[in-house]
């Protein structure tokens, strides 16, 4: 009995310390990578304005392209593959370099100097996910605790630089393997974007909130509208996604050389500006989001957008693929909304958070983040729309290495990779 006693107190003791730990280093990893996504957000706006304010810098691009090359195979780090790497480091163990998280820093800000079409959360899971998995080496720990290490660095990344602390602290565990999530982890993620949130805010680092003056009443009609336009961003989202593997396929098999490769890409996006006629859809779109949520948008705007970021991202151009997401989803949201006459600032807020859900296949993360970024008065519309984008964008995502793990249709154990 006594040594059934000293098991259970043992035993109690070690999940109690083990509690400890991961509180204290969710801290650590909150300040840290908090820190460094602040300084993060208030690099990009710097060399955002600077490029707005010079556009000739656009001209530079394709020098910028062959510098982030160069900066790459001087850090002997020439196959990088970006967040597939993060995400294969938690299913595999392939090792993931601190040297990540000062290289795609430095060259997404390069990226977004010149006029790159390219966002900012994807580069912050890279770089999150560096710092913890770094932070946990330092410390000796195990594999598995490596790996929940690097999912703190991802939400805190991702809550410091969009200011979604909810959804920054799911999006973690549930984009690495779709069907499973990792509640290991909740704690500490949980811990790490709130921590990361408040550094951020503590530094005045603007929080995205789009007011929807009014929301219309859920009816049977309505719902059927929504539920339209959530189907057709569903297939929007196949097209990003096959859009942006299929300019990394075709510019890998016509410029072999990776200088060569990122010189005539920036050297396409020049062009494709040239022809637009503006830097619309260069940088982020987030311009383009907040027209969209004025309810004014040009009717190809998700289409440019598609191809600009697949433009720059396929040459090896470096930065996210979440905005610009984003920035596509509210484009078509807004033009269904014009074309219908159903409220476009909805359908632009619906469009945001379904094309979100179908590239990276993250309902949960999807729906927490329409509540803090549009607030909850919608809450039908989104709980209606996100569910169809998820289900019928099939096994396509932006991350090759993200695993599905069960079936989206059937109750199967699957385990496949996307598209």
């Amino acid at each position: 009995m006594n040594d059934i006693i000293r098991h259970k107190i043992e035993h109690n003791l070690q999940r109690f310390f083990t509690s400890v730990k991961w509180v204290v280093f969710a801290i650590v990893v909150g300040i840290v990578v908090g820190s460094c996504g602040t300084a993060f957000y208030f690099g990009l706006s710097v060399v955002t304005d600077f490029r707005v304010k010079y556009p000739w810098l656009l001209y530079l691009l394709p020098l910028g392209g062959v510098a982030i090359v160069g900066m790459y195979h001087l850090l002997k780090d020439d196959n990088d593959t970006g967040t597939n790497l993060v995400i294969s480091a938690i299913h595999s163990g392939d090792k993931l370099p601190f040297r990540m998280a000062p290289l795609i820093f430095v060259s997404t800000l390069i990226t977004h100097l010149f006029g790159g079409s390219a966002g900012r959360e994807g580069a912050a899971l890279q770089m999150g996910g560096s710092i913890g998995n770094s932070i946990g080496r330092l410390f000796s720990f195990d594999e598995k605790d490596k790996h929940v290490m690097i999912m703190c660095g991802m939400s805190a990344a991702f809550s410091a630089l969009f200011g979604t602390p909810m959804a920054a602290a799911i999006f973690s565990m549930e984009m690495i393997s779709v069907g499973v999530m990792y509640y290991i982890a909740l704690v500490p993620c949980v811990i790490s974007s709130l921590i990361a949130h408040g550094i951020a805010s503590y530094f005045n680092v603007t929080n995205e909130f789009f007011l929807i003056d009014r929301i219309p009443d859920f009816t049977v009609i309505n719902a059927v509208k929504i539920s339209i336009l959530a189907i057709l961003c569903a297939l929007v989202s196949i097209l990003f996604c096959v859009a942006l593997h299929s300019f990394e396929w075709v510019y890998k098999k016509y410029f072999k050389n990776r200088y060569i490769r990122a010189f005539v890409g920036g050297c396409f996006v020049i062009a494709a500006t040239l022809l637009v006629g503006d830097q619309t859809y260069n940088g982020t779109g987030m311009n383009i989001i907040e027209n969209c949520i004025d309810g004014t948008v040009r009717p190809e705007a998700f289409l440019l957008k598609i191809f600009f970021t697949a433009l720059t991202l396929g040459a090896g151009f470096k930065g996210g693929e979440i905005v610009p997401s984003f920035c596509i989803g509210a484009a078509f949201g807004c033009l269904f909304g014009n074309l219908t006459g159903f409220s476009p600032m909805l359908c632009t807020a619906v469009g945001m958070t379904s094309l979100f859900c179908g590239v990276t296949n993250c309902p949960i993360t999807s729906l927490l983040i329409s509540f803090e970024l549009f607030g909850y008065d919608g809450m039908p519309y989104f709980l209606l729309a996100i569910p169809f984008s998820y289900m019928l964008s099939g096994y396509f995502g932006l991350y090759r290495s993200q695993r599905i793990v069960y079936s989206k249709y059937k109750t199967n154990y699957i385990n496949k990779s996307t598209h």
